[in-house]
């Protein structure tokens, strides 16, 4: 696990922070709003607490996930496990002698953000595109959810890859 953990709960932040200035009736809020049908009296009310209590116990599945696609430690762990894990264990020195020579490698924001594009095209995009096929939602609904989740997957990936420290096993 990371050393600095709490990283973890920061970058489960940025859905939330994105999102209040992406649909903003300023940026997208209007386009997502008629893309929906909705009107400024429909989304009065709600439980807003639950509303964002949710969304952000969400995003830090979301950023928990992320880490597995854009730190490629993880993999390396995860092929020698579970012996891996195992104290003083032939795996465990192997995975740390691996990690003291090569961990670090691609640990930037760029390569991390690549990674959340690339996460989001291949998850997020299909996802996306079935739920709106079977909603009978058309493009515009779909681009505007779309861009923001490629957003936020892109600083997500990109806050995890360049901020995350990983000590020994």
């Amino acid at each position: 696990m990371a050393e600095n953990f709490y990283m973890y709960f920061l970058i489960a932040l940025v859905p939330l922070l994105i999102g209040s200035i992406y649909y903003s009736p300023a940026v997208m809020g209007k386009s997502w709003m008629s893309a929906n049908g909705f009107t400024a009296e429909s989304l009065e009310g709600g439980r807003m607490i639950v509303i964002f209590g949710l969304t952000y116990v969400f995003s830090l599945l979301l950023t928990v996930g992320l880490q597995a696609m854009c730190i490629h430690e993880m993999g390396v762990v995860q092929l020698a496990m579970p012996a891996a894990i195992e104290p003083g264990s032939q795996a465990q020195a192997d995975v740390n002698a691996f990690l003291s020579s090569y961990a670090g490698n691609f640990r930037t924001f760029g390569h991390g953000a690549v990674h959340g594009a690339l996460s989001c095209i291949l998850f997020v995009l299909p996802i996306l595109g079935i739920v709106a096929l079977f909603e009978r939602r058309g493009a515009k609904y779909m681009g505007i959810h779309f861009l923001y989740w490629l957003l936020c997957f892109i600083l997500m990936s990109g806050l995890l890859a360049s901020t995350l420290v990983f000590g020994a096993l």
